[in-house]
């Protein structure tokens, strides 16, 4: 294990190339012109109508509310009912597919991102339940990335309760990504996908967490819990990365409990699936759990990592496009029963990961055996990375206030541009 050295300068080797990746991502979302008002629509009906399956707890508040869809009349419904009759066929791993698809997941922090004190925001994460929270006609429903059912209950959010004040439309819905934190009952809201039917996916962060700010305490939705509001839910105190913001997120107290810091480019849209555009980052201070558990909530003596196994033998994470760690030949295969699809758990021996120009060249695994069918994904490469960097030499809360500079130099430069 290689010594950890903190009066190394915060320049460190590139070893990703999630720098390239950031800058590629938000041009794509620049060219991007999808009907997202559509893709809005069609996943607050989703999450409403899917159907829960045996293996789905059922919730001790449930509301015994009926769900009443109404009918889709233009061109656009009738694509957007195809789309949540297929998604309400999906069961185990496939919804759980469909569903986690949905969310936007960051990468974790492998390379400082340029910028970072003028282009992110950043906030420390509530630990919890990741969910979307979906009001309509009259309920509100959260379910978990897998698609199960976590609370249906009445809120204040636009149309989230029967109220005579209460919008009967099936246009007014609301969508939240959030965070459940047990302890406290309570749904940190850390996104804003559509407010009353406007969809916000091709907006940038700053606009959403500006419109989030001002539109959920408006709502009432922040207000302690009564007969047509179930549950809290509260903001998550959001800053600019400069020293301030960052040292304030990362030691300045806050109701719930911690489980590291999240990162956003500002100009980033809310793209589902995984994106560079929101980074997750952690260490012992901030967070339980830095290094991955196993099942038994120990930390094992190697490091563990999921792949999938597609056709051709290769093992690869569940990036898009994914990245290949490895390779097993016809006769393992055959020899362990694995199949194309099977997700299999590796420990990292010795030899480590290899890292040429910014890029994995080898990995030495060692096969342990399939994962339980429950899990639907891959590790990713970001989290690969991160999870080793921790155990040999990890990227510190230094560097990130060292990339940002001591606020006497951002004041310099302030004074220079002013100039």
């Amino acid at each position: 294990m290689a010594p950890h050295d903190i009066r190394r300068p915060f320049k460190r080797a590139a070893i990703s190339d999630q720098q390239k990746r950031r800058e590629l991502s938000l041009q794509r979302q620049a060219q991007n012109r999808t009907e997202t008002q559509l893709q809005a629509r069609r996943l607050a009906s989703s999450i409403l109508s899917f159907p829960n399956h045996n293996s789905d707890p059922q919730p001790l508040d449930l509301v015994p509310e009926p769900i009443v869809e109404e009918p889709e009349t233009d061109a656009a419904g009738d694509i957007s009912e195809i789309d949540i009759r297929h998604a309400a066929r999906l069961k185990g791993s496939e919804a759980r597919r469909w569903f986690a698809s949905q969310l936007m997941l960051p990468e974790w922090m492998i390379d400082v991102p340029d910028r970072l004190n003028e282009d992110w925001y950043v906030f420390a994460r509530p630990a919890g339940k990741r969910c979307f929270v979906v009001s309509s006609n009259g309920t509100t429903v959260s379910r978990l990335r897998n698609g199960s059912l976590l609370h249906r209950f009445p809120s204040a959010l636009p149309n989230g309760a029967r109220t005579r004040e209460s919008s009967r439309s099936g246009q007014s819905y609301c969508i939240l990504d959030c965070i459940f934190h047990e302890s406290d009952q309570t749904y940190y809201v850390i996104d804003m996908v559509c407010w009353a039917g406007i969809s916000f996916y091709e907006c940038t962060a700053e606009f959403r967490f500006f419109w989030m700010n001002s539109k959920l305490v408006e709502s009432g939705a922040c207000e302690a819990p009564s007969t047509y509001h179930r549950y809290r839910f509260s903001l998550v105190p959001v800053y600019s990365c400069d020293h301030e913001g960052l040292q304030t997120a990362y030691t300045g107290a806050v109701p719930y409990l911690k489980d590291g810091l999240l990162f956003y480019n500002k100009h980033a849209h809310y793209q589902t699936g995984n994106t560079p555009l929101v980074l997750v980052w952690k260490d012992e201070s901030c967070s339980q759990y830095v290094i991955d558990t196993d099942n038994k909530g120990q930390v094992p003596n190697q490091q563990q990592v999921v792949l999938e196994l597609q056709d051709n033998g290769q093992l690869v994470t569940s990036d898009d496009p994914p990245v290949v760690l490895g390779c097993l030949n016809a006769t393992f295969i055959q020899e362990t029963g694995l199949q194309s699809g099977n997700l299999v758990r590796f420990a990292v021996n010795d030899g480590g990961l290899t890292f040429v120009d910014g890029k994995l060249e080898k990995a030495d695994l060692h096969y342990i055996g399939k994962v339980h069918r429950a899990r639907a994904f891959a590790d990713s490469y970001s989290k690969i990375v991160f999870q080793y960097m921790v155990r040999h030499s990890p990227l510190r809360i230094e560097h990130l206030f060292a990339s940002i500079g001591s606020p006497s130099e951002q004041e310099s430069n302030e004074v220079e541009m002013v100039g």
